[in-house]
C-alpha cells in the first residue's frame, strides 16, 4: 500500500490521498496501479491514473484523477480504499529496512538476555519462547520523534517492541520471524 484515499478533491473526480510511502515521487509517476478495499471484502481492482501529484499545501498528501472518475460523486465512492502496487514493482530497501507489510504477521521469540555458556548443555531457559504475532507498527509522529514500536499480539494482550536494533536482534521476513532481546521492565509498561 502507498497511499489511502482520504476524500474527493476538485470538482473533475480527483481523490486526496494520504502518502503511506518513503518514495512519494514515485507516486507522480505511476500510469496504472490497484484501487483495494480498506476491509478486504473484494479483490483489487486495475485503474489507469490520468495524473497525480504531490499536493503542496496539504504535506504527506497526493492528488489523483484516475480514469473513469470524472466528478466529485465518482470520487468520494473511492474514500477509504487503499492505493496498491504489485509486489514486483516495490522499491529495493537497503539492508536493515522493512515493508511494514512484510513484518505484519511475523512470530516474535524473545531470546534470553545473556547468552547461553558454550559448554553447558542446552536447557529450555536458553531457547527463545514465542511471545506472540505482529499486529501492526506504530510510528512515532513529527510532533513526537522516536522509534517505531512493533505491536504485537500475546497472550496476555498487546505487547509494544521497540523496532530497534538491540532489541530486534534478527528480523527476518521470508522466515515470518522476529527475534528479540527485551529489556529489564520492558513487559511491566505495557
Amino acid at each position: 500500500m502507498v497511499a489511502r484515499i482520504l476524500r474527493a478533491r476538485g470538482n473533475k473526480g480527483e481523490v486526496a490521498a494520504e502518502v503511506l510511502t518513503d518514495f512519494p515521487e514515485r507516486l507522480t509517476k505511476l500510469r496504472e496501479i490497484f484501487l483495494g478495499d480498506a476491509h478486504g471484502k473484494s479483490e483489487p481492482r486495475q485503474i489507469r491514473v490520468k495524473s497525480c501529484w504531490l499536493s503542496k499545501n496539504h504535506r504527506g498528501q497526493a492528488v489523483f484523477h484516475f480514469d473513469g472518475v470524472n466528478s466529485i460523486s465518482e470520487a468520494e465512492k473511492l474514500r477509504g480504499f487503499e492505493v496498491l502496487l504489485p509486489l514486483e514493482q516495490r522499491v529495493i530497501l537497503p539492508a536493515g529496512k522493512y515493508f511494514v507489510s512484510d513484518l505484519i504477521g511475523c512470530n516474535v521469540f524473545e531470546s534470553p538476555a545473556s547468552p547461553p555458556v558454550a559448554s553447558s548443555p542446552c536447557s529450555l531457559a536458553e531457547a527463545p519462547a514465542l511471545l506472540g504475532t505482529v499486529r501492526d507498527v506504530q510510528f512515532p509522529g513529527e510532533e513526537m520523534p522516536g522509534t517505531p514500536l512493533l505491536e504485537v499480539d500475546t497472550s496476555q494482550g498487546e505487547l509494544l517492541i521497540p523496532l530497534a536494533e538491540d532489541i530486534c536482534t534478527k528480523i527476518d521476513p521470508a522466515g515470518r520471524r522476529i527475534d528479540v532481546v527485551l529489556p529489564d521492565g520492558l513487559h511491566d509498561l505495557n
